[in-house]
């Protein structure tokens, strides 16, 4: 009895938890791979802009004036957030958002340090600085974003 229940055990260990390893073959695309399908989205949607090293495609729509945010900031926004097929899957375009630039995602805290208050911009941001493969919510892994913001404040 003693033995069944330990080759039991080990045949539990050994093929049991197979649903709780991680599946490492999650791997993040890289910008390169992404920049054909960026600047294809970026002309089709007349959005005509710089790209920075980063990978993130951004045009400056109103620059605002006074200060731009830093990572340590808190700012108040009006977004759009859409998928490259039009989804949109978050927009706060009433009352403002209000939340730390740096608990965003990478490409949100690289572009919109590129505006003032009450400033607008575009952005296009690669998968891996953005949700990367895994995805999240309604974003399916491997997307790329599109973010047209208007920095209302930077407190």
């Amino acid at each position: 009895m003693k033995r069944t229940v330990t080759i039991l055990s080990v045949f539990i260990l050994l093929f049991g938890g197979t649903s709780c390893i991680k599946d490492n073959s999650c791997q993040d695309k890289t910008v390169q791979s992404e920049q054909a399908a960026i600047i294809a989205y970026a002309t089709a949607n007349g959005i005509t802009g710089t790209s920075h090293s980063s990978g993130v495609y951004y045009q400056v729509t109103t620059a605002g004036s006074g200060v731009s945010p830093s990572v340590t900031s808190k700012v108040s926004v009006r977004y759009t957030g859409k998928l490259l097929d039009g989804t949109i899957f978050d927009s706060q375009t009433g009352t403002p958002a209000t939340f730390v630039l740096g608990g965003t995602i990478p490409g949100f805290q690289i572009a919109l340090p590129f505006v003032q208050k009450g400033g607008t911009i575009k952005f296009i941001i690669p998968s891996s600085l953005a949700y990367g493969c895994a995805g999240t919510g309604g974003i399916p892994g491997g997307s790329i974003l599109f973010f047209e913001v208007q920095l209302v404040d930077v407190l």
